[in-house]
């Protein structure tokens, strides 16, 4: 069994800057034409060239330890916590890791993954907290 990935190490990264921004640009492409996700998203993101720019910022950060990013992520969604549901997180995970497989060089999809697995358990937890419900984290225990 494969030891995982470090997801606090930017060394086990392995991705660049040009990595981040071919991720963020195809997963949100692929986001924009889902079925479940690409309506809640197409109707939220008035300016999609400048929200892309922004994501791109929240993953260098969050990756590369950058500090460019300056936002409120858990806010954003906590505006739309009536549309969001397990589902949503799941299909967006499904996406995200399948992009992040698809696109970024070999060593660099483990760390992203691991990342957007805790991303997608806080944003749950902090929305089932708004609605006064309880849940456990199940992203981060997701297999592959």
């Amino acid at each position: 069994m494969s030891k995982a990935p470090n997801p606090f190490s930017t060394a086990a990264a392995n991705a660049s800057e040009e990595d981040i921004r071919t991720l963020v640009h195809t997963f949100y492409g692929r986001v924009r034409e889902d079925d479940l996700i690409g309506p809640i998203f197409n109707a939220k993101v008035e300016n999609w060239p400048e929200h892309l720019e922004k994501l791109c910022d929240f993953w260098s950060s969050v990756v590369l330890r950058t500090r460019r990013f300056q936002g409120r992520p858990m806010r954003a969604h906590l505006l739309i916590a009536d549309q969001i549901s397990g589902a949503h997180f799941d299909r967006w995970l499904d996406l995200f890791e399948a992009t992040a497989k698809d696109v970024l060089p070999e060593g660099a999809a483990p760390v992203f993954i691991e990342r957007a697995r805790m991303i997608a358990d806080s944003f749950e937890f902090g929305i089932a907290t708004q609605r006064g419900e309880m849940v456990q984290p199940r992203h981060v225990k997701r297999a592959g």
